[in-house]
């Protein structure tokens, strides 16, 4: 059993698929006092940040996992949309362009430890207009990063894909699997 410190429903699923058992608790962290210039130091910044506050508040009594998840395009960090008109604007940077998602986690248990930035790379087709307002009309992209969801919205658009699925879902469960207890 491991602590997942996120309250992802996309985390929590992929567990469930990889048969983790886990219990879930978010804790709180302040992204937006994270200052970086590359996304991988943004997550890594993230993740750090979030072991530190999750660890105080629950220990390591279960292995505790923290993770966080950046999308990025044309070399600008896309973060959660802040309204409508902000995942519109985010979402057309994506539109018929490279898309990598990076994602980094931190595991530590009495025994382990694990701290790994993995990305995986999209190369999306042009959204169709249509679509993308029924998207946006939906709300699905609220509280995901760059309002991008693969494993829905934009799954149809996908023209390449180099990676792991999971990581652009929020959690690279491959690297994770060898060292759970």
């Amino acid at each position: 059993m491991i602590l997942l410190a996120s309250n992802s429903m996309t985390r929590a699923a992929l567990l469930e698929k990889f048969g983790i058992p886990f219990i879930q608790k978010g804790c709180d962290f302040d992204e937006e006092q994270i200052r970086a210039e590359s996304p991988k130091n943004f997550v890594y910044q993230a993740v750090m940040g979030k072991y530190e506050v999750c660890e105080k508040e629950f220990g390591l009594e279960l292995p505790l996992l923290v993770a966080d998840t950046v999308v990025t395009a044309d070399g600008k960090i896309l973060r959660k949309a802040r309204d409508e008109e902000d995942a519109r604007r985010i979402l057309q940077m994506q539109s018929g362009n490279k898309v990598s998602i990076i994602t980094c986690m931190k595991y530590v248990s009495k025994t382990k430890m694990l701290l790994d930035i993995s990305a995986t790379d999209y190369y999306f087709k042009s959204f169709d207009e249509e679509d993308l307002e029924r998207y946006l009309q939906s709300g699905e992209w609220r509280g995901k990063a760059g309002a991008c969801m693969v494993e829905g919205f934009c799954r149809p658009y996908i023209d390449k894909v180099y990676g792991h699925e999971s990581t652009a879902m929020g959690l690279c469960v491959e690297k994770l699997l060898p060292f759970l207890d």
